[in-house]
């Protein structure tokens, strides 16, 4: 039988222990809802940051691009050589026929979206959920903010971040300019950044002086810019040519 003085005892030692469990639980949830709290003010700020970034890149040309630094990291880590190739030049020096080849095979409907093109979405989802080959919906909108924020990376996040970023890129850069920014970032090769670039490279010409055999065939590179050449395009340039064709170009 336990006497008096221990039954005392184990019953205090039982109730502070019982009172000390809801504390530590109160104590995990404060710091859980604290993390969770500063994780969303963090990305609130980063998000600030990349809409900060766009409003300027209405003036001012991007020194480099998220894709770029990418690039050079991955050059670094294998220790492999690496050329970066990019000058930045006005849409007015860009030949119209490479303007409009990008356009016909990235985003057709580039001037009747608003960041968005819903109608390549839905029919991309409808092509998944048949078991279809996926087919890419992303706008050259969508694809700019990725060159210039997030890499080539694909995640959850990072689709759910550059959402956020295409209305702005809409609102205050503008059509012609989000045209003029992703012609010259986009990459067109290994080091190759910008129609600049890659017209000097493959044509040993400006890209002013791109005519439309050369345009669909640079256009042809853009899906996998770092497996294909514009002289080893044999299909899809024709076919880039006829888009051009059927939207009056």
């Amino acid at each position: 039988m336990v006497n008096e003085p221990k039954r005392h005892l184990v019953s205090v030692f039982w109730d502070v222990s019982s009172r000390a469990i809801p504390a530590r639980t109160r104590l995990r949830k404060i710091s859980v809802r604290s993390l969770l709290l500063w994780l969303a003010a963090a990305a609130l700020a980063l998000w600030a940051l990349a809409a900060l970034l766009l409003v300027a890149f209405r003036w001012i040309d991007p020194p480099t691009t998220a894709v770029q630094a990418q690039r050079q990291l991955q050059a670094w880590i294998h220790g492999t050589p690496y050329q970066k190739r990019y000058q930045f030049v006005p849409l007015a020096q860009i030949s119209p026929d490479l303007q409009h080849a990008v356009i016909a095979a990235e985003d057709a409907r580039f001037y009747q979206h608003h960041g968005f093109d819903w109608h390549e979405i839905q029919i991309a989802a409808e092509d998944k959920l048949e078991g279809a080959r996926s087919r890419g919906a992303s706008t050259l909108t969508q694809q700019l903010v990725k060159n210039l924020f997030f890499g080539t990376g694909r995640s959850v996040l990072r689709k759910g971040a550059e959402a956020g970023l295409v209305p702005v890129a809409e609102f205050v850069l503008g059509k012609r300019r989000i045209l003029e920014l992703y012609l010259n970032i986009v990459e067109w090769g290994p080091g190759i950044y910008g129609a600049e670039a890659a017209s000097r490279v493959y044509y040993r010409t400006s890209a002013r002086h791109i005519a439309s055999e050369e345009a669909a065939h640079l256009a042809a590179v853009l899906p996998a810019p770092l497996k294909r050449r514009p002289e080893r395009m044999n299909h899809y340039p024709a076919i880039i040519l006829g888009r051009m064709h059927q939207m009056g170009w």
